[in-house]
């Protein structure tokens, strides 16, 4: 059974504050070149964000586009299997492209189109959020580079493909680890050199202000919808909520629109790659320190001399040594609660849920399946839990393949 959760005080709607900082983490630590194209896109989304007919043509190409609202699902057998708790699965796998990613890519091709740029980049781990922002280039006519390692490539070849037939040039990245870390370097050096007609989409909820604040709000979608779906099915908020943290994007979609709810909790799953070793995991609040990274102050996996470590999970959209901002702040103050779950773990959530459910969840999303196979059984059948399905797995049949078959 999960111990109480302390007391933590209400959540602010105003956060995060006016230079971007989540209590004390957050902010903008990005070079000179980048401070005028930052202040531009905030006031353009303070713009936006109080525009009805903005809201009209997201919500009409959330709806026909991409295939809102996903289903809240209840998965039965795996329940039954597990004895305890009530699971619903938020199905963020069944949106266009496969992945909750969609969700904030979309909102940012708007606002790109009202900036007047005409080309975009991004970085790319897992490549969902790569694949979502060629989708949306594609459907806007607009030119578009993604920064992907090459270790990232290798395995998930898949949606390289996918990017690349929708006309996306992919770069290749090989500095350091080869992975997201050094993508978002890259990425964030070629904005420097074309911030005049270039908006990058950066695809979680990280980075400088005000990127935590405008992914959060385009994936808020998630948690707005669970919230009217589990109370149109049982006619109360559910007891706990599960989702997987990497940057962090789809777990602070699905908890947001809950964090003045004290009754409802909330658990964040991390890698756990190999366990807790150094440089053999991405669980950057087990034994992680306050540093800076790529424009935000924030929880990160660093040495004693301050330099970043490596990382490693099996699943590539968690390999990355930082955690959003706001998810730093919301476990300082105890709100949401955070912990891991190995590669193993992940690998055997995967397992049970394609053959409990005949679903198969992203590697990412399977540590946050992980977690709830291991704490469902302890909790009591009235309890109601909703996991964020935030991606479904196609895209790592061949690389789960290797463990499981």
């Amino acid at each position: 059974m999960l111990p109480p959760m302390a007391s933590a005080p209400p959540i602010s709607p105003a956060l995060p504050d006016s230079t971007g900082h989540f209590g004390t983490f957050g902010g903008m630590f990005v070079p000179e070149t980048l401070m005028a194209p930052l202040q531009e896109l905030a006031a353009a989304y303070d713009k936006a964000k109080n525009d009805p007919a903005f809201h009209a043509e997201l919500d009409a190409l959330l709806h026909d586009y991409v295939g809102r609202p996903t289903p809240l699902y209840f998965a039965e057998r795996w329940t039954e299997k597990l004895g305890g708790a009530k699971i619903y699965l938020k199905r963020e796998d069944l949106l266009h492209t496969g992945a909750h990613k969609i969700n904030n890519a979309l909102g940012q091709i708007l606002l790109a189109k009202r900036l007047g740029k005409k080309r975009v980049i991004a970085e790319t781990g897992a490549g969902q959020h790569g694949v979502a922002t060629a989708t949306v280039c594609a459907r806007f006519g607009m030119e578009c580079v993604v920064y992907m390692g090459k270790v990232d490539m290798a395995r998930q070849a898949l949606n390289v493909a996918r990017m690349r037939l929708m006309g996306t040039e992919v770069r290749e990245v090989t500095a350091g680890q080869a992975t997201l870390k050094e993508a978002v370097n890259e990425a964030m050096r070629d904005w420097v050199a074309s911030v005049g007609h270039t908006h990058y989409i950066l695809g979680s909820a990280l980075g400088s202000h005000p990127f935590p604040m405008i992914v959060r709000d385009f994936q808020r979608v998630i948690g707005i919808e669970a919230r009217r779906q589990i109370l149109e099915k049982e006619d109360r908020l559910p007891d706990l909520l599960v989702a997987c943290v990497g940057g962090g994007s789809n777990a602070i979609g699905l908890f947001h629109p809950f964090l003045n709810d004290a009754d409802v909790r909330m658990v964040g799953v991390e890698a756990g790659g190999d366990g807790i070793i150094p440089q053999r995991h991405a669980a950057r609040f087990q034994g992680g320190k306050l540093g800076v990274l790529q424009g935000t102050k924030t929880w990160l996996l660093a040495n004693d001399d301050g330099q970043i470590e490596l990382t490693h999970s099996v699943s590539a959209g968690l390999d990355y040594a930082a955690v959003g901002p706001e998810h730093a702040y919301l476990q300082g103050i105890g709100r949401v609660e955070y912990t891991y779950a190995t590669d193993n773990e992940a690998l055997a959530a995967f397992k049970e849920l394609a053959h409990c459910e005949g679903i198969l969840p992203a590697l990412e999303s399977a540590h946050a399946m992980a977690y709830v196979s291991k704490i469902a059984p302890a909790l009591p059948p009235s309890t109601i839990l909703i996991a964020n399905l935030s991606g479904r797995g196609d895209k790592d049949v061949e690389q789960a393949s290797r463990y499981l078959l």
